[in-house]
């Protein structure tokens, strides 16, 4: 199952670079926007895949909930990252970037306080 996975993040990951260029080539996007804009579509993907590992979970593998983080923090970088080449205050990208690394943070504490 692990492999089926593997190959579907290829695929999504190959469609999401080709749209990029095709926006790129379209004058849609700079050339300084196409990296930042492919990490926050791979970070949208990620948080899909979570979904999908919540009906199919792996025995060993990485669960859902460690997913959704790691595509909440792609999202996160990818957004700030292109709002910055926007020409967006720096320190207010850098506030959204810790505003949702502080989410995470208490959503990730919450549940280890109701166990005790």
């Amino acid at each position: 199952m692990p492999q089926q996975f593997e190959m579907l993040s290829f695929g999504v990951f190959a469609i999401i670079v080709a749209l990029t260029l095709v926006a790129y080539s379209a004058t849609i996007l700079n050339a300084g926007q196409i990296f930042p804009v492919i990490i926050a579509f791979y970070g949208i993907w990620t948080i899909v895949l979570a979904g999908i590992r919540t009906q199919n979970p792996e025995k060993y593998g990485r669960g859902a909930y460690s997913t959704v983080v790691m595509g909440v923090i792609l999202l996160a970088i990818g957004g700030a990252w292109f709002l910055l080449t926007t020409g967006m205050d720096p320190i207010l990208t850098m506030a959204l970037l810790l505003v949702v690394v502080g989410i995470l943070a208490v959503v990730s504490a919450i549940p280890s306080m109701r166990k005790k």
